[in-house]
C-alpha cells in the first residue's frame, strides 16, 4: 500500500477588517475568512482604536494586536479554532483594564 503525501502550504494574511460582529482576515491566495469576533474575546471588548490597531506577524502567518495582547493564527482560522483563554484569565485581563480606565492610563 502506498501513500501520497501531499504538503499544504498555508496562505498569509494580507488585510484584515474587524467590527462587532465579524473578524475578516483577507489572504494572499484571494480568499476571505470571516469569523465572529466573539471568538476572541479581548476582540471583542477591545475599542475600534486597538481593533485597528494590528500588526502581520511570521510575514503573514499571523495577526498580532499589541494593545490587547492578542495573537491569531491563519493556520488557526483556517481550522476553526477560537481563543482558549480561561474564564480566569480573561476576567484578569478585564479587571486591569478598567483599572486602568479609571485611573487615567
Amino acid at each position: 500500500m502506498s501513500f501520497l503525501v501531499t504538503e499544504i502550504e498555508i496562505s498569509n494574511a494580507v488585510n484584515v477588517a474587524i467590527d462587532d460582529e465579524r473578524l475578516s482576515v483577507s489572504l494572499d491566495d484571494g480568499r476571505t475568512i470571516s469569523v465572529p469576533v466573539s471568538w476572541y474575546p479581548r476582540l471583542l471588548h477591545g475599542t475600534n482604536e486597538e481593533r485597528n490597531n494590528f500588526r502581520f506577524i511570521g510575514n503573514g502567518s499571523g495577526i498580532n494586536w499589541p494593545d490587547l495582547d492578542e495573537d491569531i493564527s491563519v493556520q488557526g482560522l483556517l481550522a476553526g479554532r477560537h481563543s482558549v483563554e480561561s474564564q480566569k484569565s480573561l476576567n484578569k485581563w478585564l479587571e486591569k483594564r478598567t483599572t486602568r480606565e479609571v485611573s487615567g492610563d
